[in-house]
């Protein structure tokens, strides 16, 4: 359902973002942080996706919605949720700190008094303290996990093309399980823009190469959909900012993080019966982490990668003992395995006298991704 664009006095001329021909010259893709940061420019498609993320067709659908709106860019998308009436969209909250894109933003806080324009990041954490202190999520009444997908706060935000947006995207499906950062309020829905590379990762099915740590956390943790077919966002040049260059292709950056590449639209909304733990997030990382290391080996041979002695939980995995659905086949590779069968390797994890401690875990994966940055 398409809602009939509501009319402020944010029509002024302050309001207006340049005409799509001179995005480029205004916003220059040279610079880092531009050029980094993929946002919808054509205000059809933007008004599309506001749609998309708040009509009762939505997964992520409600009612005088408290929106938090990280790396809006100009603001296309901003503008296209204020054409929504006011019964869908209460409060706007646009967190940036790129000044040039701030000079755009304000305008929306003067003419509009949904909007609040908070000039920090939305990758930092502090940010989110920050809106508590100042009194802005005030108004947002705490939900159970079991009263439903939370009708009040929604976060949106376009994932920067960095492994900062990356690692972005690993850190919101983390908070789902331990009920932090936003999440404490209940099950609030995101609606992400982000680049199909790293959505297939998220969404690989088993037995696929692309399947990953993120991936399982994020199976475990969310309903996961597209918000509009991925279709619907190309060619790449007609919807989005910075538009791909002539040269992209001699770029040395990775391919995937190259202007001009497919982007999608997607709605997440945290499940009720939540497979992880909060007090067992850790265990499941440090698992996963060492396991997926070695995704094309069967469990049976990558399980020693745990610790010394690991290779006898192959015993408990499989053990007589147990009822027919609890026993893996510990001939499967790891990139074969389902949450499920997750699940019963880390209680057995768990359950294992001789396990690494939280601080051992916390170690390791610090020790692994400093290598990474070595290589």
């Amino acid at each position: 359902m398409a809602y009939p664009r509501t009319k402020y006095a944010s029509d002024s001329q302050f309001y207006s973002l340049p005409p799509l021909d001179e995005w480029r010259t205004t916003f220059s893709p040279h610079t880092v942080a531009e050029r980094d940061r993929v946002s919808i420019r054509n205000p059809e498609s933007a008004l599309t996706l506001a749609n998309s993320y708040l009509s009762d067709k939505s997964i992520a659908a409600g009612d005088e919605k408290v929106i938090i709106e990280a790396f809006p860019g100009p603001g296309q998308l901003s503008r296209a949720l204020l054409q929504l009436p006011s019964s869908k969209v209460k409060k706007l909250v646009i967190l940036e700190d790129h000044e040039p894109y701030l000079r755009y933003l304000r305008p929306l806080a003067d003419a509009d008094p949904r909007v609040t324009v908070i000039p920090l990041s939305g990758f930092d954490w502090s940010t989110y303290s920050v809106l508590e202190e100042r009194g802005i999520l005030d108004e947002i009444q705490t939900h159970t996990w079991d009263g439903g997908v939370h009708p009040q706060l929604h976060f949106v935000c376009h994932i920067p093309h960095t492994i900062k947006g990356e690692q972005l995207v690993a850190q919101l499906f983390r908070c789902i399980p331990t009920k932090s950062w936003l999440f404490k309020y209940g099950r609030v829905p995101m609606s992400l823009i982000l680049g199909q590379w790293m959505w297939e990762r998220v969404t690989a099915p088993v037995g696929l190469n692309s399947r990953c740590k993120v991936g399982v956390i994020a199976e475990a943790s969310a309903l996961l959909q597209n918000s509009v077919r991925p279709s619907a966002l190309l060619p790449y040049d007609l919807h989005f900012h910075p538009t791909a260059s002539k040269g992209a292709h001699k770029s040395k950056r990775p391919e995937s993080r190259r202007s001009g590449q497919p982007l999608v639209s997607v709605n997440i909304v945290p499940l009720q019966e939540q497979v992880i733990r909060p007090d067992n997030l850790e265990t499941w990382d440090y698992v996963l982490r060492r396991l997926f290391v070695l995704k094309n080996t069967a469990l049976e041979r990558a399980i020693g990668s745990l610790a010394v002695g690991a290779t006898s939980l192959l015993e408990k995995l499989t053990s007589e003992d147990l009822p027919p659905h609890e026993r893996l086949d510990t001939s499967r590779r790891i990139k074969d395995l389902t949450v499920a069968e997750w699940a019963l390797i880390i209680r057995a994890f768990e359950d294992w006298p001789f396990a690494p401690t939280i601080d051992d875990m916390a170690i390791s994966g610090s020790f692994l991704r400093d290598e990474k940055r070595k290589r």
